[in-house]
């Protein structure tokens, strides 16, 4: 049985998708990302430090960002660091909470703001 030249060419396509692989990029180093000013509304931008206020960054990217703002961060930071915030969150919204799960595939029992908030139910929405 011949092997299928087409796989590797598969899982490679699948992986740059996926934003997994940085073939020949490990030695350079990463440009600060640029995210969209609406996000961060209510403290001064161009102070903002990225490396300093790393949580505050997290949470409000995937609170308040789109697509291309969570992929930039995601890249800067990295999946283990966004993965450890996300889940020690104390407050995300439940639309978001859903869209993080499935961002870094983590279930939502896991975060700490989903047991918070089953912790304190709130009355029923009508």
């Amino acid at each position: 049985m011949k092997p299928n030249p087409l796989i590797p060419f598969f899982y490679m396509h699948v992986q740059s998708r996926l934003k997994i692989c940085n073939f020949g990029f490990m030695n350079k180093p990463i440009n600060k990302p640029v995210f969209n000013k609406r996000i961060f509304w209510d403290v001064n931008f161009e102070v903002l430090d990225y490396d300093k206020s790393v949580v505050f960054v997290i949470e409000r990217v995937f609170e308040r960002g789109d697509v291309e703002d969570i992929r930039q961060c995601r890249r800067y930071y990295g999946d283990e660091k966004v993965t450890e915030v996300l889940l020690n969150a104390k407050y995300l919204p439940e639309r978001r909470l859903h869209l993080a799960a499935a961002v870094i595939n983590k279930p939502i029992s896991e975060f700490r703001c989903y047991i918070l908030r089953q912790l304190n139910p709130e009355l029923f929405p009508y």
